[in-house]
């Protein structure tokens, strides 16, 4: 649980051909990163990035 936002954190994983992407191209890296999360979990934005997991935050329902 997010304790500023009380909004739930799931923490996942992906897989190493993006995790490689992290020290050769960076910007791809979070592109990937974000692309990867998009199609998987609709609705939910990375929040961080701590190898070998992935912070989420589900944003589902909430107006922009």
């Amino acid at each position: 649980m997010d304790d500023l936002t009380g909004q739930p954190i799931l923490r996942s994983m992906m897989g190493n051909r993006i995790w490689k992407l992290m020290s050769s191209d960076p910007d791809e890296f979070k592109r990937e990163t974000r692309a990867y999360f998009a199609r998987g979990y609709p609705g939910w934005t990375v929040l961080k990035v701590k190898y070998p997991f992935v912070f989420l935050k589900d944003d589902r329902g909430r107006k922009a």
